[in-house]
Formats: C-alpha cells, structure tokens, sequence
C-alpha cells in the first residue's frame, strides 16, 4: 500500500494577488519561474478544470522526464490543484497552490503563497527513505520557485 506524504513551504510575494494568479494561471510560463521544468512541451493558456499540459524537467543529475499535469481545481485568486504523471517513483503527485491578500509592511498589496506537493510512495519501508531523500530537495525547489516567481513579477511591473 502507497504511503502519502506532503510537503509544504510559504512566502509572502510583494503584489496583489490578482497579479499573482495572472502569472501562475498561465500553464505555458512554469519554466519561467519554477526551477525544475525545463520547458514546456503543450499547455492550454489559461489553468481550466479538466486540461492538461505538458513539460520536460529536471530530475536526477543530469536526467530528465516528461510530465503531465490536469487542472482539477480552479478557485481564481485563491487556490488551484493539478495533478500530475511522470515522477516515479512518486505517485498521485498532486500541486497546491492556495493564495491569501496581505497588507506589507509599506502598506502595499501583498500575496501570502503556500505552495504544498502531496505524493505516494509505494515502496514500503523503502518509500519513507525515498521521503527523506527527496523532501529536502523537494522544499528548496519549492521556496525557488517562490522566490522566482516574485522576481518574475516585480521584473514585469504590475501586470499585462
């Protein structure tokens, strides 16, 4: 039996989150700021329930694979799930993005992002290792992400 682990980091993005949710609906921009995908291969525009796309990414060194991700859920400007294939030995990889308005310090707009990966693992005892190897990673690229996608929109300015 497939165990369930989850992971989870946070951020606070300096833009409103209307601009937040412009960015990381569009499926065809991952590579611009998420560090693990290479390129994407097939993507519909805009996040909508029940489409898919596609990517090429980084995996092990200098290994790579092919994923391919559906839009299950779409709550604009507060959440959106994707479910994803390609990853093993990772199963039901599932991405959560949940999103929450916040007022900076300066007093601007502000996006409080989680960003939370829930997978299986059906190794037995060996998946809880395969967790404890590839969280750590898992988490980095997940705060890079965050870090590169705020870079991305301050760079753009406020919004297209």
């Amino acid at each position: 039996m497939a165990v369930e682990y989850q992971v989870s980091e946070n951020a606070v993005i300096p833009a409103p989150v209307s601009r937040v949710w412009e960015v990381i609906s569009a499926t065809d921009r991952y590579a611009e700021w998420v560090p693990t995908v290479l390129e994407v291969t097939d993507h519909h525009g805009a996040a909508e329930v029940g489409r898919t796309y596609s990517e090429r990414n980084k995996s092990l060194g200098p290994l790579t694979t092919r994923s391919t991700w559906t839009v299950r859920e779409v709550r604009p400007g507060r959440r959106r799930v994707d479910t994803g294939t390609g990853f093993a030995p990772l199963q039901d990889v599932t991405n959560v993005f949940a999103f929450e308005p916040v007022v900076l310090a300066d007093g601007g707009e502000g996006t409080a992002m989680t960003y939370l990966v829930r997978y299986r693992i059906g190794l037995g005892p060996i998946g809880a290792l395969v967790h404890r190897v590839v969280s750590p990673g898992l988490r980095a690229d997940m705060r890079t992400s965050m870090v590169n996608l705020s870079d991305l929109i301050l760079a753009e300015g406020p919004g297209q």
